[in-house]
């Protein structure tokens, strides 16, 4: 059955006409479903007809919390435990700009992106719209803290995964939902340049940022295995596109790999290919994962002096939760192991393997 969190408000209008009800039972049920309604026996203002209809056409799937972590600085990581046994990790982060929560749009990743741990064992399946909204919703609930933003960010790739994205984007908008503004919403990808034309059309005003990690060619496909199918001259072409569509700054998401991506050249390399764009740069000090060789990079602070020097506007990101795997898929990968070592007790998320 379909989880009726995932349907609009329109959808939800028309389910209501085809049942014979007045079309005012949709801002109601949709209303209880966004407040974060568990079951239709909640929704008390129903009649006990209606929600036994409901309760025999759809589901209301609601996670369960199989990890909390709560960092020093405040940050809660959440490893949920979903209706099939995935599991999916959501990161509730406190800024002075508002409260952020990164979701996850995936259960595992097939993007193979060498400095992350969220690709580890790849793709199991795609999240619905219901389980991306839910992570926002029940962090929220949870923690008793309001959520002023949102960054898809997590485990997955959003672009991979576009039609429930785009539907969980309207579910989270919606001024009788969550009501959160496309301003405050951020989608990372690791550069699908058909998905980013497919946004651009779209025009929705989030700000999009951009997995970049690396400039040229050589580089960039030796950690990120996407390179090989979207060179980085056809990425910074839909990069322009976008902007010219939407003309909405794009964010460049960049790991700081020692060795690797933190030569002066590839600094003066992005100021160039930045050029006729406003763009800004995230340097990211580089959270090491056990399974990989890369490290951080000790010329974090020389590479923002360089690319500063060429006009581009660099900031480093503020690093939480580091005392609680706050990188993507650290805490999902640690459940994964430990129910293959534990035989016989049960330990939350199956691998999808």
């Amino acid at each position: 059955m379909t989880d009726i969190r995932s349907m609009t408000l329109e959808e939800l209008s028309g389910e209501m006409r085809a049942m014979g009800q007045p079309a005012f039972r949709a801002g109601q049920i949709f209303t209880w479903l966004h407040r974060g309604a568990a079951s239709f026996e909640e929704m008390t203002d129903l009649s006990k007809p209606l929600r036994q209809q409901l309760a025999e056409r759809y589901t209301i799937a609601v996670p369960q919390i199989a990890r909390k972590q709560v960092s020093q600085d405040g940050t809660i990581k959440y490893l949920w435990e979903l209706a099939d046994g995935a599991c999916v990790e959501t990161v509730l982060m406190r800024y002075h700009h508002g409260n952020t929560v990164c979701v996850s749009s995936q259960v595992g990743c097939r993007m193979g992106c060498a400095f992350c741990a969220s690709t580890i064992g790849g793709k199991v399946r795609d999240l619905e719209p219901a389980e991306i909204l839910d992570q926002v919703l029940f962090a929220q609930l949870d923690s008793g803290v309001k959520v002023n933003n949102i960054v898809l960010m997590g485990i997955g790739e959003p672009l991979d995964n576009l039609d429930n994205v785009l539907r969980f984007l309207e579910l989270v908008n919606h001024p009788k939902g969550m009501n959160i503004g496309m301003r405050h919403i951020s989608l990372s990808t690791c550069g699908l340049v058909p998905g980013i034309d497919a946004l651009a059309e779209r025009d929705l005003q989030l700000t999009l940022s951009v997995s970049l990690h690396a400039p040229d060619d050589e580089t960039r496909r030796q950690i990120m295995p996407v390179d090989r199918a979207y060179d980085v001259k056809a990425l910074f072409a839909a990069c322009h596109r976008y902007f010219q569509r939407t003309g909405r700054r794009i964010s460049f998401e960049y790991a700081m790999i020692d060795g690797v991506n933190d030569f002066d050249w590839q600094a003066d390399l992005i100021a160039q290919r930045l050029r006729g764009m406003p763009g800004h740069v995230n340097l990211i000090p580089l959270n090491e994962v056990a399974e990989s060789r890369l490290k951080p990079s000790r010329r974090l602070a020389a590479f923002q002096r360089r690319l500063e020097k060429n006009g581009v506007t660099a900031t480093v990101r503020r690093s939480l939760g580091g005392d609680i795997d706050a990188s993507c898929g650290q805490l999902r990968r640690k459940a994964i192991e430990e129910k293959a070592m534990e035989e016989g007790a049960r330990t939350p998320c199956r691998s999808g393997d």
